[in-house]
Order: structure tokens, then sequence, then C-alpha cells
């Protein structure tokens, strides 16, 4: 089994903290869903004799696509690729184009998963972000959402920053939990360079980040959402039981995938190539009849080190027999020993096969993980 994502790079307008690859001019967009169709038709045989099982439209802002390239979109797919009848079809999307009307013909056209980019409840926090939406866009979006018959749903939330408090931001969580909403990606807010946040903090137009307040809101997150009883099935993704995201399970699992548009990454196991960062260019070597595309071939190395940052961001952790089997006994050996101060500290755990963080562990994940790698 094996997953697409097709990336739209276009957005009204720029999130401050945002480094995703979009433009604010939709000029082109006609002309950039034929090349994405065109893209297909090139990369048909990537995920040859594998099954599709899951399809996400990211960005940018793919809510912004219209009902009819949409249904082009998916309807090439469904012509080139193998996809199964119960494909979970997943768009990303704002709240301030998700109209009660959009919405039925966005289900009509397919779209079986919302994810939905929120980031707060709280006007406050939206104006300080710079989003499109106001805070009962937010909320009428996913009420709109579950009228037009989406169940399978999940938000995005945004927290640490500075306009948040340690109160405001329970009132979010505890907003999203009493509207019933299946899934939450959580994410901490961070400074990526070259962003117009970084650019304003550089200036100092806008107060720095704090780790220490993103620590805090992370373990709180973590305590209010057991108690709700969503499963903590990644660092960033919690989910009541049977409505974890399948697609983006797939990236942690280690499943292959393909991505179309600008920017979009594939992997196929033993390689992974992105495509070229820029409309113009991308557009121009598609009608060229060229896939603007970089590659890197996976070491054994590689591909062992990057299971284990995958693998131990997820609540599975690391199975100790798949990693005998695939990259040997003296890779099983290296994990314990090395594991072994984690596991003292009370940030791993070894149950069975598996090798996992603990909730304490899970707020230096990616630093654990680097200590492990070979």
């Amino acid at each position: 089994m094996s997953g697409i994502y097709l990336h739209i790079p276009f957005c009204k307008q720029a999130c401050y903290y945002c480094n995703f690859h979009f433009s604010t001019s939709r000029q082109h967009q006609e002309e950039m869903v034929n090349c994405i169709l065109q893209e297909m038709e090139y990369q048909r045989q990537y995920l040859a004799g594998e099954t599709v099982e899951t399809i996400y439209f990211g960005g940018g802002t793919p809510s912004l696509l219209s009902e009819t390239q949409l249904e082009k979109l998916l309807n090439r797919l469904h012509a080139l690729y193998p996809i199964t009848a119960e494909a979970e079809i997943t768009l990303e999307a704002n709240p301030d184009d998700l109209s009660a009307d959009r919405l039925k013909s966005l289900k009509a056209a397919g779209i079986n998963r919302l994810s939905i980019g929120v980031q707060s409840f709280r006007e406050e926090d939206l104006r300080w972000m710079n989003r499109a939406h106001d805070s009962q866009q937010a909320i009428n979006c996913i009420t709109h959402a579950q009228e037009a018959g989406f169940k399978n749903i999940t938000i995005d939330l945004i927290y640490g920053g500075p306009t948040l408090s340690d109160e405001a931001w329970e009132a979010n969580v505890k907003r999203a939990i009493a509207l019933g909403i299946p899934h939450l990606s959580c994410y901490a807010l961070t400074v990526e360079p070259g962003t117009a946040l970084d650019h304003f903090i550089a200036k100092k137009k806008m107060e720095p980040t704090d780790p220490d307040k993103a620590a805090l809101h992370f373990e709180l997150l973590m305590q209010w959402l057991k108690e709700a009883g969503y499963e903590h099935y990644e660092i960033s993704n919690f989910a009541l039981p049977g409505w974890h995201s399948r697609h983006n399970s797939s990236y942690w699992q280690g499943k292959h995938y393909l991505g179309l548009g600008p920017s979009a990454h594939s992997f196929n196991g033993h390689s992974r190539q992105w495509n070229i960062a820029n409309n113009a260019l991308y557009m121009k070597s598609i009608q060229a009849g060229t896939v603007p595309f970089e590659i890197e071939s996976l070491t054994t190395s590689m591909q062992f080190n990057e299971y284990i940052m995958t693998t131990l961001r997820t609540s599975a952790g690391c199975n100790l027999e798949w990693v005998a089997e695939k990259f040997g006994k003296d890779r099983v050996l290296h994990l314990l020993a090395y594991s072994q101060p984690f596991i003292a500290a009370g940030k791993m755990e070894r149950a069975g096969e598996a090798l996992r963080l603990t909730t304490a562990g899970r707020l230096f994940a990616d630093g654990i993980a680097g200590e492990l790698f070979i």
C-alpha cells in the first residue's frame, strides 16, 4: 500500500510563521493544475505494483481549488493509479473557504477527510498570525462540515505563541474537544528562517518565542487530551480511537509515496526525490516534458536513521525484531546500548520488542533520536 500527495502552491495571504512553498498570486492556478495532471502521467510508474490507499491534497491552500479543478485531479488519479475503494482522501482547507454549500460540493467530489487550518479559536491569536479567517469562521466551518456529513475531521492548533496564555491554550483545546473533533494536530510555534515572523522578531517588532512556555503547553496538552480519551499516537497528533490519519501514518511507517506538484517529495524505500520549489520553473519543465526534481539515494545508515527518527515519534516506537530483520542484530545491540541512559532517566522504555519514548521523553524526541543514529 502507498500514498499520493499533491502540493497545491497557492494561498490568499502569507501567515507570518509559514515557510511552506506557496504563492499569493493565483494568476496561473489553472495552468498549474494542468501541469500536475501532466506530471501524473510522467510519474505513473513510480508506484508500479502498489495499490494507493491514501490521497492527500496539501499546500498551500488546496481549498482554493474550484470543484472542477479538484474533480479533474481526482478523476485523473483514479484513471492512472490503482486506488482502493476505501481510500482516505484528505483536503487541507482554511475555515474561510468552507461554506455550507462548498462543503457539500467537496463531499460530492470525493473528499472524505478534512484537515482544517484553525490554528486558534481566539481572535487575538489569529490576527497576530495574519490568518485570513476569524474565530467565528473557525467554529462555523466545523459545524457546517459535520452537518454536511464529514465525520473524519482534523484541525491544526498552534501553541507557545506570545498572545496565548496557559488559560487561553486550555480554552482552545477544550473548545476543540467540545466540538467533537476526532483528530487534532498540535504544533509549537517555531521561528523558521526567512519568514515574516523571523524578520519581525529580528527587528524587535514582535516578541521572541519562549521554549519553556511551549514545553509547558505541550505537557498540558498531553494531559488534557488523555483525560478526554484521545490517543497520543505521534508527537504532534492525537486522535480518538479509530481516527488516526492513515496518510500521515504511512510516512511514519516507512510506506512509499508519490509527491506531485512543486516542492512535493516522493519516497520509494531506496531513494527520496523532491520537485523544484518554484512555480514558474516547475510549469516550464513539465510543459517541456520533464519532471524537475533532485534525487538522493539512501544508504543503509540513512535508512536506519530515518527509521529511528520517524518511529520514535510514534506511540508504537521502534520494533527491534524489524530492525534485526532489516538492518541486522548489530543494529539492535546498538539501539539497546545507546538507549540505556534514556531508559534509566525515564525518557524511554522497552515494552517487549518495542523501544519507545515515555511521556517525559516526548519533549526531547528529536534529540534522543539523534543520539541513537549511526
